[in-house]
């Protein structure tokens, strides 16, 4: 018995399924990467295509029965066996093409009916899930007939003469277990047979393995040596943080990160398996929150009157996309598992909570009272209740709405904060719509099979904001680097944040382009690749040398413009030389860049909600693959 596995490395258990029975896998010698996201099937590479097409024509030379299964949601069953390969089989072969509902695997196939080509017959059934009851039921009347029968002595007329038909006394082990009571007597329980197979005794382990594993064996000091130093390095780091402060607000801020990234990694890992897709994209949304980085440097009237302020125009455009389109989706996602069968939604009563949040604070702010930190703290939680949301279907839609009052928030607080003036708040009110317009108009068209690269599209922009807001926030600050010691902190945050989200800007286009099918899915084996990637990671890490040395602003914009470009080719490389299958974990570590983008906004900025955000994003993306993917 032969079978053919169109599968990879994640198909290992079905391998080891179809070896227990006696088969035998036959495999394309052709690597690729063809698994989609969250269970979808996703079409293979040209190369593999053709590779397989020949192991099928090869296999159908030998075969009597070929049955086939190959479906990709949402489009026409791919062509596996054609017309010429079907031609080749042996008289009499059978094949079966389970795909028949979806147009069929084979060429020949007629869906619907029971044909033949040539001397092949073919088996189109539609209906096979429907035709299972009645196999049921015959294999179910034949197992009580054979038992019948084997309790009877007359093993072929038994059904003619009821009266005295029935010999317990020469019954087997298989009978006696049915019997329950004889003559009046209870026979129950009956006696285990003779013949229960016994497990084999385990295999002494021979010398050198017990020595292998007492030396693997870690002991109980060197275990408690290892915890001892990690704490002892984790608060030495602190103590070293708290000398090096260059002021309380940036303790504060520290604090802030820590424990928001402890409530991140507790939070995701809670979350169930098949949210892992909402989930990536709601906490993609909510980094859109780097819309509050570009209103922060916007500034003009109308229009912005500086390379800085128009860097920040267009920060807060993109983000506004990734805001509306990535709620969007997110709620086109969980509309997928809803049924028929489920109550009705009133998501509409959320406003309430929405607008007494952010028409309170409107009102407070009217009356003279400035409490942007609370508010801050109030989008916080509400981002932090989105995480947790998302970690079941029954909370799945509140989390999604918990995002949104977040975010919402967090933007009306900024607003309230800086108090623009009426043509600087239409600047930001234009910038803000068009791209949340933007944002709505693309999820809106979106197939629902195309969601998950959607947002990987969504990720990248959130890359491209931390960039154009940390370049922004460097041509605005820079005045002061020559005077404030504690602003030379903002010039390292603003080179980190520029590298972060170049990785993460070019990273994630890739990884849109493997799931969208414009990329080829197999892994991009460069040569030297690992000396390219260890190149570009230096020549990052040095540039930060003249950029803190050289105090002239020629020197830092170079800097910061070489840094994004180097950040830009390393997010290339190094995702382009992973398969299409593993695109949903780098698109889960991509999404954790992006927070961290999001934080390093936060320390430019002393925003503790951009801080609070970052961390939560930044915390998921390290435990999303392990909790979600691998658990």
């Amino acid at each position: 018995m032969g079978a053919i596995v169109r599968g990879f490395d994640t198909r290992a258990a079905a391998l080891e399924q179809f070896k227990s029975l006696g088969a035998e896998p036959l495999e394309v010698d052709v690597k690729e990467s063809g698994e989609g996201q969250g269970g979808y099937a996703k079409e293979m590479s040209k190369e593999f295509i053709e590779a397989e097409m020949k192991l099928f024509a090869k296999q159908c030379l030998d075969i009597d029965i070929l049955i086939s299964t190959a479906l990709i949601p949402g489009r026409r069953a791919p062509i596996l066996i054609t017309k010429d390969m079907v031609e080749t089989m042996k008289d009499g072969s059978v094949v079966v093409d389970l795909a028949a509902e979806a147009g069929g695997n084979i060429e020949t196939t007629v869906p619907g009916e029971l044909s033949v080509h040539k001397v092949v017959t073919h088996i189109g059934y539609t209906d096979l899930p429907s035709r299972l009851a009645t196999q049921s039921s015959t294999l179910y009347s034949n197992n009580i007939i054979k038992l019948i029968r084997a309790v009877s002595p007359d093993k072929e007329n038994f059904f003619l003469d009821v009266k005295e038909v029935f010999d317990y006394g020469t019954m087997d082990h298989v009978v006696r277990g049915s019997v329950v009571m004889q003559d009046g007597k209870n026979l129950f329980p009956a006696p285990q047979p003779n013949n229960v197979p016994v497990a084999a005794p385990p295999k002494p382990k021979s010398v050198q393995e017990l020595e292998k594993e007492k030396k693997a064996a870690v002991s109980p000091f060197r275990a408690t040596l290892t915890t001892a130093g990690a704490y002892t390095a984790g608060l030495g780091t602190l103590l070293s943080l708290g000398v090096s402060a260059p002021n309380a607000a940036f303790t504060q801020m520290v604090t802030t990160f820590g424990l928001a990234g402890i409530v991140g990694y507790h939070t995701v890992w809670g979350v169930t398996p098949a949210l892992h897709s909402p989930l990536m994209s709601v906490t993609n949304a909510i980094s859109g929150l780097t819309a509050v980085g570009g209103l922060s440097l916007m500034g003009g009237g109308y229009t912005p009157s500086s390379s800085a302020e128009t860097l920040a125009v267009l920060a807060a455009f993109i983000s506004s996309v990734n805001i509306a389109g990535g709620f969007l989706v997110t709620q086109k996602m969980l509309d997928m598992f809803k049924r028929p069968t489920d109550p009705p939604e009133y998501n509409y009563l959320y406003l309430l909570p929405t607008g007494v949040f952010v028409g309170g604070y409107g009102l407070a702010l009217n009356s003279g009272y400035n409490i942007e930190q609370m508010v801050y703290l109030g989008s916080g939680l509400c981002c932090v209740g989105a995480l947790a949301g998302l970690s079941t279907q029954s909370t799945a839609r509140l989390g999604n709405a918990l995002g949104m009052m977040g975010v919402a928030g967090g933007i009306a607080a900024t607003l309230g904060f800086l108090k623009p003036s009426p043509e600087l708040l239409a600047q930001m009110s234009a910038a803000m719509a068009v791209g949340g317009t933007a944002g709505l108009t693309i999820a809106k068209r979106i197939q629902i099979t195309d969601l998950p690269q959607l947002v990987a599209a969504f990720h990248s922009l959130v890359g491209l904001a931390a960039v154009l807001t940390c370049v922004a926030e460097y041509m605005v600050e820079y005045p002061h680097f020559a005077t404030d010691p504690a602003a030379n902190l903002t010039k390292i945050v603003a080179y980190l944040g520029t590298y972060i989200g170049g990785v993460t800007f070019s990273g994630s286009l890739v990884a849109y382009g493997k799931l969208q099918g414009i990329l080829n899915s197999a892994p991009l084996m460069l040569p030297g690749r690992h000396v390219l990637n260890a190149s570009l990671m230096a020549a990052s890490v040095g540039g930060i040398i003249p950029y803190m040395l050289d105090p002239s602003y020629t020197t830092g914009m170079t800097c910061l413009g070489g840094v994004s470009a180097l950040s830009a080719i390393m997010g290339v490389t190094l995702t382009a030389a992973i398969g299409g299958a593993d695109m949903p974990v780098v698109i889960t570590v991509l999404n954790s860049y992006s927070g961290w983008a999001l934080c390093a906004e936060g320390f430019l900025l002393n925003n503790n909600l951009l801080t609070i955000v970052g961390a939560l994003i930044g915390s998921s993306g390290p435990f999303c693959p392990t909790s979600c993917v691998w658990r």
